[in-house]
């Protein structure tokens, strides 16, 4: 497989139907809260010692705010649309949080959004999504992520606020089938390079039950694949949530297209589903954090005024990452987060099935 064909929908599988080919998001999903109330706490005492304090920006529903991080010069040429300042390194004098370089805010172009085509672009990513052999994952495997992620968040110095980001770097994330078992590296995250263990119970001994906020692959095999009735268990199972029934619905499929691994009928199903939701438009041109160019379904949520986008390659349809910009003025946020900010932002580089904790797709026969 070449390198362009490694970067695929979690459909789309080498000859050995060993890897998900091209696509993929945040932490293995069944620890998504506990792990975000931990790195937040972290953030909070290391910065405390050197007299700063940072906030993310958004704090994504189930899963860790998603450490911001400025996209590297060139990868900024490439995205064209995408405007982002470089980042000092560290021997460059650039300041180092939770391990990744800090820099200016990221920001880009507003794509235009329409309802024209919806209904047919939909079709078409959930006939993508059907149209590949997609392997079960078996007792004893494990489910591979890896995604490059970036986003902005506010720091605070001596009482002053502004915008900052966090240099793009790469996450991986391994989980097993009934979601006990997990791995993650991520610099933004983890104290060494090693990672760190998401093996349940936690650090106070819980181990939660499965749920759509926190699925593991065996729980997404018993949800419904009749698109009616998967809404219909979306919006009831998430009531309460978000700022709107309507886009905690969006958002709760979002997240099922990212860092986790939906069996074959229900990926296809998510985007069926998707089409019943009010709101939803889409974006005549969106990147992600790899700075590939696409086509975005997406939903403005118009509390935040931001707007979340997934997006997928114009032509495959395949699934390439999504992203979070602001689109309307968030008064919240005392006028820092202006519009064009893009405030989290992700690409799915590898989606697999490994035999092994730890195991990379490279290393499997």
């Amino acid at each position: 497989m070449n390198a362009n064909t490694s970067r695929q929908s979690p459909a789309e599988w080498d000859e050995s139907d060993e890897l998900l080919s091209r696509t993929a998001r945040d932490l293995p999903t069944g620890r998504h809260q506990f792990h975000k109330e931990r790195l937040m706490a972290q953030i909070h005492d290391t910065q405390q010692q050197d007299s700063r304090t940072a906030t993310p920006a958004k704090a994504r529903r189930f899963q860790l705010p998603r450490p911001a991080f400025a996209l590297p010069a060139m990868v900024a040429a490439a995205a064209g649309a995408v405007v982002l300042a470089s980042v000092l390194g560290p021997d460059g004098g650039g300041v180092r949080d939770g391990g990744v370089a800090t820099g200016p805010a990221l920001t880009t172009e507003i794509g235009t959004a329409s309802t024209s085509g919806l209904p047919q672009l939909l079709d078409q990513i959930s006939l993508a999504a059907a149209d590949t052999s997609h392997p079960d994952v078996k007792p004893g495997q494990y489910v591979y992520i890896e995604s490059k992620t970036a986003d902005t968040f506010i720091k605070t110095v001596n009482d002053k606020s502004s915008l900052a980001s966090h240099e793009l770097h790469k996450r991986q994330i391994w989980e097993s089938a009934d979601g006990v078992e997990g791995w993650l590296i991520d610099p933004a995250v983890n104290d060494g390079p090693e990672g760190e263990t998401l093996t349940l119970p936690d650090e106070q001994g819980n181990t939660p039950t499965a749920h759509l906020g926190a699925p593991s692959y065996d729980y997404l095999t018993k949800l419904p694949t009749d698109p009616d009735a998967l809404l219909a268990k979306i919006y009831k199972e998430t009531k309460g949530q978000g700022n709107t029934p309507d886009q905690q619905a969006f958002s709760t499929i979002g997240d099922l297209l990212g860092e986790s691994y939906p069996p074959a009928e229900l990926y296809s199903a998510l985007f069926e589903a998707a089409a019943k939701i009010p709101g939803v438009v889409v974006v005549d041109d969106a990147v992600d954090a790899a700075g590939r160019h696409g086509v975005a379904v997406a939903r403005l949520d118009e509390t935040s005024g931001q707007r979340e986008e997934w997006i997928f390659d114009k032509k495959s349809h395949v699934f390439l990452g999504d992203r979070t910009v602001q689109v309307r003025k968030n008064g919240g946020t005392d006028g820092l987060i202006t519009p064009g900010t893009v405030v989290y932002t992700s690409a799915i580089m590898n989606r697999a099935i490994v035999d092994d904790m730890k195991q990379t797709p490279s290393q499997t026969g």
